[in-house]
């Protein structure tokens, strides 16, 4: 789940090398924390929030695929 996360981040990215994924499991649920360059952020999150959104549907719809709840942060450094 974290290389596929990293992969989508860093396709959308103007640096990429500056992608990082941290991931904490909490019972069931899997938390990534995905941070980029600040001034990447824009792009990560996108207008309105419709690229961060559909990096979460993305991650939702592969973790369905291997019985996990994931959950997607995109914070600043």
């Amino acid at each position: 789940m974290k290389k596929l996360l990293i992969d989508l981040a860093s396709a959308i990215v103007d640096a990429p090398e500056e992608v990082v994924v941290n991931e904490r499991l909490d019972g069931t649920t899997l938390h990534l924390e995905l941070s980029v360059a600040p001034n990447d952020m824009g792009k990560v999150i996108g207008k309105g929030g419709r690229i961060a959104k559909a990096i979460r549907t993305v991650m939702k719809a592969s973790s369905t695929k291997h019985d996990q709840h994931v959950v997607v942060d995109i914070v600043e450094r």
